[in-house]
C-alpha cells in the first residue's frame, strides 16, 4: 500500500517538472546507444519520453552497476542539474526518445516558480531515498535475499533477455543470478 501511495506522489511530481519539457528538443536513441558519458560537461537536464535510459557506472572491478533506470517521465540524473560534469554514463537499453532542454533554461525555470521548485526538490528527495534502497539491497549478502528485496519493492523479473540489466541493478553477476532464478523455477516446479 506504501508503494503504492510513494508511486503515485511521484508521478504527480513527475508531472509538474514535465511541463518545463513541454517545448524541449527530443532525440531518439537507439538500443545501447549512449546519451551522454561519465565526465562530459552537463549541458542539458533530459527527461524520458519514451523508453528507458539507465544510468551506469563500472566499478574499480569492472562490475556493471545500474544506477537509474528511468522510464516515461523520469528526469535522468537529476544531480547533473547541480553539477559541472555527468558523473556516470546514461545509456538506452532499448529504443526510446528523451526530451533534452539547456541546464541554464531549466534552473531558471525552477528559479521563476516557487511551487515548480518545491515539486522538484520532493522528486529529488524521492531519488535519494531510491539510491538508499538499492544501496540497503545491495548490502544484503545473498543473491536470493537482494532478489526477494527487489521484487518485494514491486519489481518483476523481465524477459529472459532482460535478466542481466536486473543482476546489474542488484549488484550481482548474471550468472550469479540466472543461478537463483533456475533454483527459483525448479522449486517451483516441484511444488
Amino acid at each position: 500500500m506504501q508503494a503504492i501511495a510513494a508511486q503515485h506522489m511521484i508521478a504527480i511530481m513527475r508531472m509538474a517538472i514535465s511541463k518545463i519539457f513541454q517545448d524541449a528538443r527530443d532525440t531518439g536513441l537507439a538500443p545501447g546507444e549512449t546519451l551522454f558519458a561519465a565526465g562530459e560537461d552537463v549541458a542539458n537536464i533530459y527527461m524520458v519520453r519514451s523508453g528507458r535510459v539507465q544510468l551506469q557506472r563500472h566499478t574499480t572491478l569492472g562490475a556493471h552497476m545500474v544506477l537509474q533506470n528511468a522510464g516515461p517521465g523520469a528526469v535522468v540524473a537529476e544531480a547533473s542539474a547541480y553539477s559541472s560534469r555527468y558523473h556516470c554514463d546514461a545509456v538506452a537499453p532499448e529504443e526510446c526518445v528523451v526530451a533534452g532542454l539547456p541546464k541554464k533554461r531549466f534552473l531558471s525555470a525552477l528559479a521563476d516558480d516557487p511551487a515548480l521548485a518545491e515539486s522538484w526538490s520532493a522528486l529529488l528527495a524521492r531519488s535519494v531515498q531510491a539510491a538508499r534502497l538499492r544501496s540497503e539491497i545491495r548490502s544484503l549478502p545473498k543473491v536470493a535475499d537482494r532478489l526477494d528485496a527487489w521484487l518485494g519493492e514491486g519489481n518483476h523479473v523481465p524477459d529472459r533477455g532482460r535478466w542481466q540489466e536486473v543482476a546489474a541493478e542488484l549488484g550481482v553477476t548474471r550468472e550469479a543470478l540466472y543461478r537463483e532464478l533456475a533454483r527459483r523455477r525448479a522449486a517451483g516446479s516441484r511444488s
